[in-house]
Parts: structure tokens; sequence; C-alpha cells
């Protein structure tokens, strides 16, 4: 039995309406992964014959999550960064992407906040590393600070709790240490 997009995005409204917060994005990225299973699905949007680029394919009109279809030509290292106050979901469908999470020095938070006096810097470190392989999913909940990685020909889906091209974010400098929050970057843009 196909598991088609309609029925993905038909699940995450119904299990977002139901459970908005880590557990139903757990959910969420389970499901992705069943999708990324189906093979109707992977050659329409993330298959051979695929424009490259980014493109979005579903954005809910009322709870106004997206679905957008990833076909890298080039490979891409972003810097670390958070979804603001959108969560993220990947789905790999080809290559692999490397996926870091990031936090604050000495907080081990994964947020990039300091236990206690709630502010941010630009100060992070690596607190956990994985691969996506086709097929594997990976949740970053919201403002959880993480950066990926991906050779050439990379083809992924990713999912977000908003539209990013609206959503402002933050962005770390690891060489200044350095943070800046950004805005309007389109949805398009890998991080």
């Amino acid at each position: 039995m196909s598991y088609a997009l309609g029925d993905f995005c038909d699940d995450t409204r119904a299990i977002l309406l139901e459970s908005d917060d880590r557990d139903g994005r757990e959910i969420i990225r389970q499901k992705l992964e069943l999708l990324l299973r189906d093979a109707a699905f992977c050659a329409a949007y993330v298959g051979p014959d695929s424009d490259l680029g980014v493109s979005q394919i579903f954005a809910d009109p009322d709870l106004h999550f997206c679905v957008l279809a990833y076909n890298m030509a080039e490979s891409r290292t972003s810097p670390p960064h958070d979804h603001g106050r959108s969560w993220a979901v990947y789905g790999q469908a080809a290559g692999h992407t490397d996926m870091t999470i990031w936090s604050a020095a000495g907080s081990g938070d994964g947020k990039g906040h300091r236990e206690g006096d709630g502010q941010d810097d630009g100060n992070i470190e690596p607190v956990r590393t994985f691969r996506l392989e086709p097929g594997q999913a990976g949740l970053f909940d919201v403002r959880e600070i993480h950066s990926i990685q991906y050779p050439d020909g990379s083809k992924f889906v990713r999912v977000t709790g908003v539209d990013m091209s609206q959503e402002a974010r933050r962005v770390f400098d690891l060489e200044t240490g350095t943070v800046r929050e950004i805005e309007h970057v389109g949805s398009g843009n890998a991080c």
C-alpha cells in the first residue's frame, strides 16, 4: 500500500492538532520516514528526473507547516543555526546529510542557552553528530541549534512548522563566537 504526500500532510495536520509538541513532532519524523519509502513520491519529488534546487511541495493554509523538496547539485555546509520559533524534520532521499547538534559552551542543553542566565551568545560547541542515510529522518525542535553538511547530488525533504521565508532565526559564527539574528532568507535556503 502506498503512502503519498497527501497522506503525510493529512497525518501531519492531525498530529499537530492533537500534539504540537516534541512528542507529536517525533511522530511526524516517523511518518516522513514512511513517506520516503513510497517510490511514487520519491520519483515525483526527489528522483533522478526532479528539477534541481528547492521547491515547496505543500503549505498548510491553516496550521502553516510546509514541506519542501531539496535536489541539490552541489555540496553545502551550513553554519550552526536554529529555525526560530519553528521546528524542522529533515528526511534523506539520496546521498547523505551529516547533522550536528550544538549547545552553548558548558550548558549541554542543545538550544544555545546557558543554565541560569537565559542569555544567548555565540560560544557554542557540538554535542552530537549523526548521519542521515536514505530513508532516515531527523528532528530539530524549536530553537535547537544544528548544522548540516551534504555532498553533491544529495536529495532530502524538509518539513517545517512555519513558512521559513517569514521566520527570524539565529546563525552562529564559530570563528568570532558571535550570533546574529537574520530574517526573511527565503524558504529555499537549506538552513
